[in-house]
């Protein structure tokens, strides 16, 4: 199988070539690198990665720009999956990233990042189609309350596999994340389909329907 194909996008030097060589180390090829929006939307029309990997604040205006640049990538590059890495643990980054559909996308603290693992397992899950949003982020999703919850019929630990289905775990993640069997885990999330009136999807896209409809209760 052909390694995974990355452009990374980061202003700061240092950084952009620790991450590329994290990368590198967990087998995933890093085609270009660039250290603005401009250059980053550039690359990624010119070599059409696997993921694109982009900070949020990057020149030109060292505002959200790669957040914008981020948005515009899966708009127009729906088949690039597109990994934020961020320092704010701001869930409206998350949500306006997301945007309607959580599949091929990820956000990340960048103290995250600082574990090789969990970095590499970030871009494997975005590349597959998967979600994988940070855990702080998901926290404070799961914290804000509307009046018309969609959440309110789910039970804590229904709530729990949520999150974790939200940061992008396989059901045998959500088992060894919870200590608990992988039956349990598959009871949980039928009942969280049944509960969010999600029964009629095949599975995998129930899985992003739930996440969605956690996202959309912030």
């Amino acid at each position: 199988m052909a390694p995974l194909r990355v452009v990374i996008a980061e202003d700061q030097v240092l950084l952009r070539a620790g991450l590329a060589r994290l990368l590198a180390d967990a087998g995933i090829d890093v085609v270009a690198q660039a250290g603005d929006a401009p250059d980053l939307l550039r690359k990624v029309g010119a070599h059409h990665p696997d993921v694109a990997i982009v900070d949020v604040q990057m020149p030109p205006d060292h505002t959200d720009d790669g957040l914008r640049a981020a948005i515009t990538i899966r708009r127009e590059h729906p088949e690039v999956g597109v990994l934020v890495l961020s320092q704010f643990s701001d869930e409206r980054y998350a949500l306006d990233l997301i945007g309607e559909d959580s599949s091929g996308v990820g956000y990340l603290l960048k103290d995250r990042v600082a574990d090789p693992d969990t970095l590499a397992d970030a871009v494997r899950r975005v590349a597959a189609g998967g979600s994988a949003l940070d855990p702080e982020i998901v926290a404070l999703m799961l914290g804000r309350r509307r009046k018309d919850d969609p959440l309110e019929a789910l039970s804590p630990r229904e709530r729990e596999v949520l999150a974790l289905m939200a940061q992008g775990k396989s059901n045998p993640g959500i088992a060894a994340a919870l200590n608990v069997t992988l039956t349990a885990v598959e009871k949980h999330v039928t009942r969280i389909f049944t509960k969010l009136e999600l029964g009629h999807e095949p599975g995998d896209h129930r899985r992003v329907l739930a996440v969605l409809t956690l996202l959309r209760a912030s």
